[in-house]
């Protein structure tokens, strides 16, 4: 499906013209990725009295004839939650945060010091629930060049890009499971060179891939 004739597939001038033709809302009223495979899932999470928090899904504009990139980060290995795991930078949404991307702008420079003025959110993906008590909503956002990174080793171990038709490109979302108090659950994984990219994240890469470039 190609939708703006001048820029190339996997650009980020292609993935804001599919999200203006398609919508960029949150779109509740249909589930994608992990959620179709499992269909219990939303409501384990409501019935946890899941926490709002959200995710940036930065894609770096690397002009119109390139792939554009998605960064990721690896999370500390001393933290106790998710510890080594690839993730978006992100978090809880705090009181004072007012919305789900001034969170996530704010996680952002905190993680790995992306600095605002270089991103620009450009809408919301389907929210993400966890049997774990989280309801999460990514912030896809087109990032400009120029930005300079610092990850925080409080909390990442390192910042990297994927190419962004690598991660929409379905031969290479992988189905798996696995047994998760005693429920068998099934998941997304996206192996990556050395990176293995699994649950959340590739739940939510798989979300952007199904809304936006499944034909």
């Amino acid at each position: 499906m190609r939708i703006d004739s001048e820029a190339a597939p996997f650009s980020a001038s292609d993935l804001r013209a599919r999200m203006e033709r398609i919508g960029a809302g949150e779109d509740e009223t249909k589930r994608y990725g992990d959620h179709l495979l499992n269909p219990d899932l939303v409501q384990l999470a409501e019935h946890a009295k899941a926490r709002e928090a959200a995710v940036l899904v930065p894609v770096v504009d690397h002009g119109q004839e390139r792939h554009a990139g998605v960064i990721l980060t690896t999370r500390a290995a001393h933290l106790r939650k998710h510890s080594g795991q690839i993730a978006f930078p992100g978090g809880s949404v705090d009181p004072g945060d007012g919305s789900p991307e001034a969170a996530a702008l704010r996680e952002a420079e905190e993680e790995v010091a992306l600095d605002r003025r270089f991103v620009e959110p450009v809408g919301r993906l389907p929210r993400y629930f966890t049997t774990t008590g989280f309801r999460i909503t990514p912030v896809v956002a087109i990032v400009s060049p120029g930005y300079v990174l610092r990850p925080n080793p409080a909390e990442v171990t390192d910042a990297f890009e994927v190419p962004l038709g690598f991660l929409m490109t379905e031969a290479n979302h992988r189905r798996e499971s696995r047994v998760w108090n005693d429920v068998l659950r099934h998941y997304y994984t996206m192996p990556f060179g050395e990176r293995f990219i699994w649950g959340v994240t590739a739940g939510i890469i798989r979300t952007l891939y199904e809304r936006f470039y499944a034909s």
